[in-house]
């Protein structure tokens, strides 16, 4: 599956993809605000995450700037399973590239697909201490349930309080009312 927004091309992590992985998000200041990456990051963590068997219920993309050349590695975005059953949307963006709206950009292609994976809703959630995430999820529509909870980040080495956002996808409620 890929996606194509405005400034950015969403496609599957390939093989060869693991040296501009590993320099992209090798850096503490994105790890900490990311629940399952390893920290240290290195190029073995990029080859085990891109040789990952995908799964078309929850794809995960890596985010290419769209240039006049080559498309440049800028983050990654996708759709989680959660223990509890819902469906969580997770993203980071290489800190070179931070305040550009790509976040936002990308979100909004993920909730796309999830409307068309005919899900009803998706969930999310930021630390605390990194408040423009959840600037990008106000954004996107997601409300704040009002709940925190503990989450554990390698990078941090411990548990870290996390807001908690859900969104009801439109297209799902629109077939539910009919």
């Amino acid at each position: 599956m890929f996606a194509r927004t405005e400034r950015l091309l969403l496609r599957p992590g390939w093989a060869e993809d693991a040296p501009a992985l590993a320099r992209a998000i090798a850096d503490e200041m994105i790890v900490r605000n990311l629940a399952r990456a390893p920290w240290p990051y290195g190029l073995a963590d990029a080859e085990t995450f891109l040789s990952a068997a995908p799964d078309p219920g929850f794809p995960r993309f890596l985010m290419f700037e769209r240039t006049d050349g080559a498309p440049r590695l800028v983050g990654s975005c996708g759709l989680h399973p959660k223990p509890s059953g819902a469906v969580e949307m997770g993203y980071w963006v290489a800190r070179t590239d931070w305040n550009r709206g790509f976040a936002t950009e990308a979100g909004q292609a993920l909730v796309e697909i999830a409307e068309a994976l005919r899900l009803p809703r998706i969930e999310a959630a930021h630390f605390t201490d990194n408040p423009a995430s959840g600037r990008v999820l106000e954004k996107l529509g997601f409300r704040d349930t009002g709940l925190t909870a503990p989450r554990y980040s390698c990078a941090r080495g411990r548990d870290a309080v996390v807001k908690l956002f859900s969104l009801r996808l439109a297209a799902t409620e629109a077939a539910i009312a009919a």
